[in-house]
């Protein structure tokens, strides 16, 4: 049933804490599966304090980081692919548009085949994290560049240059591939199928920073975002800066998802599939949009990643794997139904 905006508006809170609570649920009880199964009893035991030190070890030191980068992750890629589809005025549109996975893509593999170490980190992170982090937002920053001219930015030129530089990123990174010996082309590809079992403390703060940074600065886009919509001249007369939105909100979606695929890998369809079932449940509007997506694209990638490290334990899935799984078919069930109702 689709919600209208005045029933969102008397609901809005009511939904938005039902979602949370849901999420919160969720997270807690993904913390007992795994490799090791840990019983709900003993779940809680760890969280009192009361277990032994090898279950405490476990929740503590591996699970508790893990589950808190996949929400952070999730939320973060589901809110950006909304703003993203705000932006280009396309509920099909993708962070990954722009270039940004693509650019971390070539960027971790610059870094796997070139200097084809394990061993070298910075504050904490991997040069693999590093070198895809700055891929991502390199690639960001020569997407802009050629979209923008002295009138201003172009979104369709900016579309078009985010595929044309896609494919430049993905040559290198089959260049790459070209050179690289086996363990080199095992590694690039476990990157790209994404994952979270690298997960740590120092992670889950890197992301929370950027996610405070975000999270900060998007309520007050709402409106702005809302008025592009209707379409940029529309926008103008309604005294919105077109502009500037425009280069705030690819800062938003560059730091976002750069920071998410360099922590994660590659995770596909949150960014897309999240924002579009939420759309179409209650409406357009970036007010309710952003936060609903942010926590349903944090529910579903918990959900994508308890169900890749226990479908086939103690051998882990790549997560990204999951989630195309997931993703794919209910994409396609949703377009179909979209077209079947449009053609009645």
């Amino acid at each position: 049933m689709l919600l209208t905006v005045e029933t969102l508006q008397n609901h809005w809170y009511r939904i938005l804490f039902c979602a949370l609570l849901l999420v919160l649920t969720v997270a807690l009880l993904s913390l007992a599966f795994g490799a090791v199964p840990i019983s709900l009893e003993n779940l809680f035991a760890v969280l009192a304090g009361k277990a032994d030190q090898q279950t405490q070890l476990i929740i503590e030191r591996l699970r508790i980081p893990r589950t808190l980068l996949a929400l952070s992750v999730g939320a973060m890629l589901a809110s950006c692919g909304a703003i993203t589809q705000g932006l280009f005025r396309n509920p099909l549109a993708d962070p990954s548009l722009i270039g940004v996975s693509a650019g971390a893509s070539a960027g971790a593999a610059i870094v796997i085949v070139l200097l084809n170490t394990t061993q070298w980190s910075i504050a904490g992170l991997s040069l693999v994290t590093v070198g895809a982090f700055i891929g991502s937002i390199l690639t960001v920053i020569l997407v802009y560049r050629i979209s923008t001219s002295s009138s201003g930015t172009s979104v369709t030129t900016m579309l078009l240059a985010g595929i044309a530089v896609t494919f430049l990123a993905g040559s290198l990174s089959n260049i790459l591939e070209f050179i690289a010996d086996n363990e080199m082309l095992k590694r690039i590809t476990l990157w790209r199928m994404g994952g979270l079992d690298a997960a740590d403390y120092t992670h889950v703060g890197i992301v929370a920073a950027v996610m405070l940074f975000v999270f900060s600065v998007l309520p007050f886009q709402y409106s702005a975002l809302n008025a592009l919509l209707l379409g940029e001249s529309e926008a103008r007369h309604l005294g919105v800066d077109v502009n500037r939105i425009k280069r705030r909100l690819i800062i938003i979606v560059a730091a976002g998802v750069g920071t998410s695929v360099a922590l994660a890998g590659t995770i596909s369809f949150i960014g897309l599939i999240v924002p579009h079932i939420v759309r179409m449940l209650i409406g357009p509007n970036h007010r309710y949009l952003i936060p609903l997506s942010a926590v349903l694209g944090a529910l579903l990638l918990v959900v994508a990643d308890t169900f890749a490290r226990t479908v086939i334990a103690p051998t882990e899935m790549p997560v990204g794997l999951v989630t195309a799984l997931i993703g794919a078919p209910v994409f396609i069930s949703l377009l179909r139904k979209r077209y079947q109702y449009g053609m009645q």
